[in-house]
């Protein structure tokens, strides 16, 4: 056996290759490991800001939702009032009713709030709260008869159901 100082050198040469490639595969894997964390944590933030400046701009748009949904039973009372005035028919009376119930109107309006239509309606369970159903010769299975609490929208969101009767078909 010869101990070669060439055969040594080119075997640690071999060795310091195979280290250097190792380090190097090992160094470009960290690499992508790294960018790949980089990316989604940006992807992260970005979700994380649309989704803030998104709930931002909902509790700005439904700010007044609680004031409104407690207005609504006194807004009922006003319409049962202007209901009375109506029958009686005495026109100083009905004449103040129905101003307050423009204003109310107009107030609702510029606010955002909408009524819910309901009578003839087809039934909406998303829109409509069912009291009972009754059997109609006029109006079709499904349908709305009559409405019997009004319901309101806050732009796009329910604040209350309308209270209805649902028609069941001819008996």
């Amino acid at each position: 056996m010869t101990n070669d100082p060439t055969d040594a050198a080119t075997a640690e040469d071999k060795s310091a290759e195979q280290t250097e490639d190792s380090l190097l595969g090992q160094l470009q894997g960290d690499l992508e490991r790294f960018r790949d964390l980089a990316l989604r944590s940006q992807a992260d933030f970005e979700n994380f800001r649309k989704r803030a400046a998104r709930e931002k701009e909902d509790a700005v748009k439904y700010s007044n939702a609680g004031f409104l949904e407690r207005l609504l039973p006194i807004l009922d009372n006003f319409d049962m009032g202007l209901a009375a005035a109506r029958n009686d028919r005495n026109s100083a009376i009905l004449a103040g009713f129905e101003m307050v119930a423009k204003q109310f109107q107009d107030f609702l309006a510029e606010t955002g709030v909408q009524s819910v239509e309901a009578e003839g309606q087809k039934f909406d369970p998303n829109l409509h709260e069912a009291l009972a159903q009754e059997a109609s010769d006029k109006v079709p299975e499904g349908h709305v008869i009559r409405q019997m609490r009004k319901g309101y929208k806050l732009k796009d969101r329910l604040l209350r159901p309308a209270n209805v009767i649902v028609s069941k078909g001819k008996q």
